[in-house]
């Protein structure tokens, strides 16, 4: 009899039945069989997946997570369930957006599916959603239970293109993804593609309405975050802000359309709907996607392309950004609406990180500078800041030959950002103080937009 039992748990029938043999077959089956899995995935409704050891560098910076979702995991399971191509390439919003909610729920299915089927062989097994829901409450940090795309790739299910979607060899970008984290090793891991499937037609860059995607693999996260995910989270905040800040209901129709606050409601009464994806609906590789664009590659941008940068729609932006100055030019066709950037952060460190999210690449042109910032009441906290080459990087340490140096509060660093404090009124009304050239600390400034283009409410 075990040290630990007693006479009651050494009775019970379900005990007794289990120590008579009741442990699953293949419990003990270790390693795993990749043949198995790929069966078992494929009966569950996938259409292609590939194995991942937890141990793989490529995703070194999850393990934590994936240690969280399954103590004791050993091996990842990714997968992809394609879509229709077609009901993600019209520029009806409505069916894109089914198209992609469809799909998945499907991948949660398979993915439910086939745990069930593991737990069944006595295998620990745990299937984290594809998208929502997530660990919101954690918002704005960690929101991700899983990272699939850095996985997928691991596996050999694609490449991420330009558009920072993964592309499967086969089915293009029409894909979505799961993963299955399990307690077992499998007996063969795959091998990341030796090639990208991206095209670089560049056809994701123009089919973006706000240009988040640029040619040379830069991207500007801010401008898809503001406008394709305007009815998620950091856009689902704004529009309650509107609410809130409005005085009556003549005051809130004058902020928000009525297709506006009905899109809403639809997104909260069913699934949010993205705003765009165009992306995804351009994109011709894949070798099963891109024999129109081969054949006739006039002809597929004028069926593909052309209708979605035609269709009239509001686009929303951020003051101050590239967006809002290059979208009445290139679609004068389109609304745009300014709106705030709501991913809030309550500490100088997420924000300085942050601007590397909000940093506007057209509005650096010819910009080389260096930014040393000294944030007074947090340690002094010292970071730098550089913009070079239309690209921006934030450190966390004191720079050792700056062109610039500001020296602030937290409070008024936030301010200067979030309410758009001009930098001289930071330094004569606030107490910012700023060596060398106070020219180049404005340039600096307006590469970022402004968060705030809402007056506060008025009091009383």
């Amino acid at each position: 009899m075990p040290q630990d039992a007693t006479p009651a748990t050494t009775e019970h029938p379900d005990i007794a039945r289990y120590r008579a043999g009741g442990r699953p077959a293949a419990a003990d089956q270790v390693p795993l069989s990749a043949a198995f899995l790929r069966e078992l995935m494929l009966a569950c409704g996938a259409n292609d997946c590939g194995f991942v050891s937890l141990a793989n560098p490529a995703i070194a910076d999850q393990k934590a997570w994936i240690d969280a979702l399954l103590p004791g995991a050993k091996s990842l399971v990714s997968f992809v369930i394609r879509m229709n191509r077609e009901n993600v390439r019209t520029t009806v919003r409505s069916v894109a957006n089914e198209e992609f909610h469809q799909t998945y729920d499907e991948i949660n299915a398979a993915g439910r599916k086939a745990v069930r089927k593991l737990e069944a062989l006595g295998i620990g097994a745990v299937s984290p959603t594809a998208a929502f829901p997530m660990e919101a409450q954690a918002y704005p940090s960690a929101m991700r239970i899983i990272s699939h795309k850095p996985i997928a790739e691991a596996a050999g299910l694609g490449k991420m293109g330009l558009h920072r979607n993964v592309i499967h060899p086969r089915f293009g970008t029409f894909i979505l993804l799961g993963t299955i984290v399990i307690d077992r090793e499998i007996d063969e891991l795959s091998t990341p593609l030796n090639y990208a499937p991206c095209l670089d037609c560049k056809l994701c860059v123009a089919a973006c309405p706000v240009e988040a995607i640029g040619a040379d693999g830069t991207f500007n996260f801010s401008a898809c975050y503001t406008h394709n995910y305007r009815e998620f989270m950091g856009g689902f905040i704004d529009w309650v802000h509107e609410v809130a800040e409005a005085e009556d209901a003549d005051d809130y129709d004058c902020r928000v359309s009525p297709g506006e606050s009905v899109s809403m409601w639809q997104s909260l009464s069913f699934k949010p709907g993205y705003k765009a994806a165009y992306c995804l609906s351009a994109c011709p590789a894949g070798l099963d996607v891109l024999g129109s664009f081969v054949e006739d590659r006039i002809g597929f941008r004028k069926r593909i392309l052309d209708p979605l940068l035609a269709k009239p729609e509001t686009v929303f932006v951020l003051k101050g950004s590239d967006a809002e100055e290059s979208l009445p030019a290139r679609l004068p066709h389109k609304q745009v609406k300014v709106v705030d950037w709501t991913i809030p952060s309550d500490n100088p460190y997420g924000f300085l990180f942050g601007l590397t999210l909000t940093f506007q690449r057209k509005k650096s042109r010819g910009l080389d500078a260096t930014l040393a910032i000294f944030v007074e009441d947090h340690g002094p906290l010292p970071a730098t800041l550089s913009v070079r080459n239309q690209r921006v990087a934030v450190e966390f340490r004191a720079s050792a030959a700056p062109d610039a140096t500001l020296t602030l509060t937290w409070p008024v660093l936030h301010k200067i950002f979030r309410d758009d404090l001009s930098i001289d009124d930071a330094v004569t009304a606030y107490g910012a103080r700023i060596d060398g050239d106070i020219g180049l600390v404005k340039r600096i400034r307006a590469c970022f937009p402004v968060y705030r283009v809402r007056a506060p409410k008025r009091a009383g």
